[in-house]
């Protein structure tokens, strides 16, 4: 427990403004009873930094800074990684098909940079990390301090299948150094990357955000940002029955958000 409250001591230092580093993760009961409500083990991270307000919020802050695979979380870096190994030209830059039919019918068509985040076409992301290797994947992780920065794998996805693992805690803060272009890439593929985030958006918000699924357990990660500043999130839970349980990572997250007005309500069109 001393080790978890550390690390939510010295998460809460890089989450807030300069002026409020001594802020720490805030446990809430009343967001674990939803959890409880869904039938869902997980976690959930919230930073708020609307008006520089700085508040860290938490459910089972041990899970939260457990590491688990990203799943498809990790299109959001790796779509950086290959905008700047010169694997994507541009936001048209057009992948063709392979012709291979898979079970989600959006994945069997020529993709592009929006598409293959919104449908979450892993293919596209295999050929950049066939295309790249594990070595200079090595190295591109460990430049953005994403998780344990471990590509290997024995078969499959590196990020899917393999030992690569990243906490609730550390994808905030990976989402917030993208969101302040703070990530050692162009400024320019920073902003296309948050672009092709957008799911959702009102006259005066925009949520960027991505879902991810390894099997055994999903998340959705993102931000909502506001006039007044942005609203950060990681949810990460156990999907014990499959695809039965995917809806959960946004049901909860988004009452979560609605709860705190980091949302309105009814955006779920």
């Amino acid at each position: 427990m001393v080790k978890h409250a550390f690390l939510a001591l010295l998460l809460g230092c890089l989450l807030v403004p300069l002026a409020q580093a001594d802020t720490t993760a805030q446990q809430r009961a009343d967001w674990a009873a939803l959890f409880e409500r869904y039938a869902a083990q997980g976690t959930i991270v919230v930073a708020d930094q609307r008006r520089g307000s700085g508040q860290l919020w938490v459910v089972d802050p041990e899970r939260a800074a457990r590491r688990y695979s990203p799943a498809s979380t990790f299109k959001i870096a790796h779509a950086l990684i290959a905008l700047d190994a010169g694997l994507i030209r541009d936001e048209f830059h057009l992948f063709p098909w392979d012709r291979v039919e898979r079970s989600f019918t959006a994945h069997n068509r020529d993709q592009d940079l929006r598409s293959s985040m919104r449908h979450s076409a892993v293919w596209v992301y295999e050929q950049f990390a066939a295309k790249l290797g594990e070595g200079q994947a090595r190295s591109y992780l460990e430049r953005i301090d994403y998780g344990n920065a471990d590509p290997s794998v024995d078969e499959g996805a590196y990020w899917i299948d393999g030992a690569l693992a990243i906490s609730a805690y550390e994808q905030i803060v990976f989402l917030q150094q993208l969101y302040r272009n703070q990530l050692p890439f162009e400024v320019e593929d920073q902003r296309l990357v948050k672009d092709v985030m957008i799911n959702q958006a009102g006259h005066d918000w925009i949520l960027r955000a991505k879902t991810g699924w390894e099997g055994r357990h999903g998340w959705w990660v993102g931000w909502v940002e506001w006039p007044t500043g942005p609203v950060f999130f990681a949810l990460n839970i156990d999907t014990p029955n499959r695809l039965d349980d995917l809806y959960k990572r946004e049901a909860i997250t988004r009452e979560i958000l609605v709860s705190i007005q980091a949302l309105p309500g009814e955006v779920n069109d």
